[in-house]
């Protein structure tokens, strides 16, 4: 069980900016993952809680449950095949390559996703924390399709902006709090510009090849086993020499403790103890 605070981010922003190495998981022959957890970056991942940057060819979680968060699922373009989701909120659909689906676990959802025979699945898993108001709300989702997503294109990159804002470009509202998330393709010598809300904290990693981040006239270099968190930033640009991709997840930090174990990330330990109790008497549903 982890508690967490996130007192750090009242400090002066404009000076925060820290980088974060991932850590290598395997499970099987079928899953293998770079993972980044906040407990690296003493509160300056808020409202994240946990990336994982994953390829998965075989199914290798089974059902499982979520409380307290958003389990977004993120799947990029050179994905293969289709992606199965399952929840109990009635939901079976096949994700296909470049879509997103948002879970709003809320009080309690279980799923369960893996991909069909023969895909090959190359995504994220988010896990966005909820704030306290919203944490015992009815869970709720919403699947946004690649096709539904806008595409800015310009001198040297595209950018797809799958939830959230970017130079005046909306992508869809999530179920949950307002969250940006950029899938950012750089071509060769390629640069883009994003600017964040004030107060938002930003979050970047290198998906291939790579890239640099500027941030209040510093570079900063993005590899493929980084990523970089940043808070109070006007401005941060993207570039990179030979060409590559990265994702900027944004929103702003909820600076409310949590206590955490697993899949779920309630207020306090009372109320992740009754959502651990409610998990084990089948009370967060089940899948059909």
């Amino acid at each position: 069980m982890t508690v967490h605070h996130t007192d750090l981010t009242h400090t002066s922003q404009a000076a925060i900016i820290r980088s974060q190495q991932g850590e290598k998981l395997t499970r099987g022959d079928g899953f293998e993952a770079l993972s980044f957890i906040h407990r690296q970056l003493d509160g300056l991942m808020d409202p994240l809680i946990m990336v994982d940057h994953f390829i998965m060819t075989e199914p290798t979680f089974g059902p499982h449950a979520h409380a307290g968060i958003s389990a977004v699922s993120v799947l990029f373009e050179d994905s293969t095949g289709t992606f199965r989701n399952k929840d109990s909120l009635g939901n079976d659909i096949e994700l296909a390559p470049g879509d997103l689906y948002w879970l709003k676990a809320a009080r309690g959802a279980v799923h369960d996703e893996a991909p069909t025979p023969g895909s090959r699945t190359h995504a994220l898993q988010i896990f966005i924390n909820l704030p306290a108001a919203q944490k015992l709300e009815a869970p709720s989702s919403r699947h946004i399709k690649a096709t539904e997503m806008p595409v800015i294109e310009g001198p040297g990159h595209r950018v797809r902006v799958m939830t959230g804002e970017s130079n005046g470009v909306a992508g869809a509202t999530p179920p949950a709090l307002p969250f940006t998330i950029l899938d950012i393709s750089l071509q060769a010598k390629g640069s883009f510009t994003h600017r964040p809300d004030p107060g938002e904290a930003t979050w970047l990693h290198a998906i291939r090849g790579n890239i640099e981040v500027e941030l209040a006239g510093t570079r900063h270099r993005l590899s493929g086993d980084t990523a970089l968190a940043a808070h109070g930033a006007d401005e941060i640009r993207l570039l990179s020499n030979e060409g590559g991709q990265a994702v900027l997840l944004g929103g702003t930090p909820l600076r409310e403790p949590f206590v955490q174990k697993g899949p779920f990330a309630m207020s306090d330990a009372d109320q992740l103890a009754a959502v651990i109790a409610a998990h084990e008497a089948g009370e967060l549903g089940a899948l059909d």
